[in-house]
């Protein structure tokens, strides 16, 4: 487990330089086709601005989207205990706890670190669960907050949001900046690899989100397993879910990777752009888990 923490640690940094090289060949490209070098340093730099602004005002803007409200222990108390009780149990800072109001059973954790950390869970999830159950849950969102995962998927969201600016910009420059890239004598087979690489590249990051995303939620099973001892309890909150259904009222796809189950609608082609690995997969492996510990 801290092994995997520590990897978690180490991915964020071989994310953060993944997702810079895409940023850098779409600034070269770029460049490139317009002979200026100058638009090379204006696409790295304002990325990166506009990365670490994401980085530290994801949070909150994930819980004004998904109209997560601050409760107390007297306003919500079966919630606030609960991550209370986990949060001794783990060691972790106590984090600040939101409810959303939605029948939806549904959770996510974020913020930048232990210390800037938020869990929050819609009134459906309190309302359905057992304590069990419920505990299991929040077990699994603290998971996030001790392993780092909070900090990726600011990280991740950061810089996806970032990819997907620059490409818009690109394309929109490619079609109505015709004349200018004329003047500079580019090849048709670099403007064409101008305007594959703009499609591409927002694509190619959302792919790497989603495989760093559903590795997460397999670690944090775990690391909620661990917490309690007690992975039927999780169990049992995955097959409710999976029963009663996990999409929100409220459709976001920037914020879906957080959540504890997957709270958009649509079946079939979506699945495989899902954050979320499928959850008789997840109960499979919290089985075979329950069976070694």
């Amino acid at each position: 487990m801290y092994s995997a923490i520590a990897a978690n640690k180490r991915n964020s940094v071989l994310i953060m330089a993944l997702f810079v090289a895409i940023i850098g060949a779409l600034g070269w490209i770029f460049s490139s086709l317009y002979g200026d070098p100058m638009y090379f340093y204006l696409i790295f730099v304002g990325s990166g601005v506009y990365a670490l602004i994401q980085y530290f005002a994801a949070s909150q803007l994930a819980l004004s989207l998904n109209g997560a409200h601050e409760v107390t222990k007297r306003e919500a108390p079966k919630l606030y205990r609960t991550v209370e009780n986990i949060s001794i149990a783990t060691g972790l800072p106590m984090p600040k706890v939101y409810i959303i109001d939605d029948p939806a059973p549904n959770a996510f954790a974020t913020g930048r670190d232990p210390n800037h950390a938020v869990v929050a869970a819609t009134s459906g999830l309190v309302d359905i669960m057992t304590d069990t159950e419920l505990e299991a849950v929040i077990a699994h969102e603290m998971g996030h907050i001790k392993n780092y995962d909070i900090r990726l998927s600011m990280i991740v969201f950061g810089l996806v949001s970032a990819i997907g600016l620059i490409a818009d910009i690109f394309l929109h420059f490619m079609w109505v900046g015709g004349d200018r890239r004329e003047n500079n004598y580019a090849s048709p087979a670099f403007i064409i690899l101008g305007l594959v690489a703009g499609i591409i590249a927002p694509f190619v990051a959302l792919l790497v989100q989603l495989a760093i995303s559903r590795q997460r939620e397999y670690l944090a099973d775990s690391t909620g397993a661990l917490t309690t001892r007690y992975p039927e309890g999780l169990i049992s909150a995955l097959q409710k879910i999976g029963n009663h259904g996990s999409s929100l009222k409220r459709q976001n796809t920037a914020t879906a990777h957080l959540f504890f189950a997957n709270p958009l609608k649509g079946q079939n082609f979506a699945k495989l752009f899902s954050t979320h690995p499928p959850i008789a997969d997840r109960i499979a492996r919290l089985k075979a888990m329950g069976d070694k510990l």
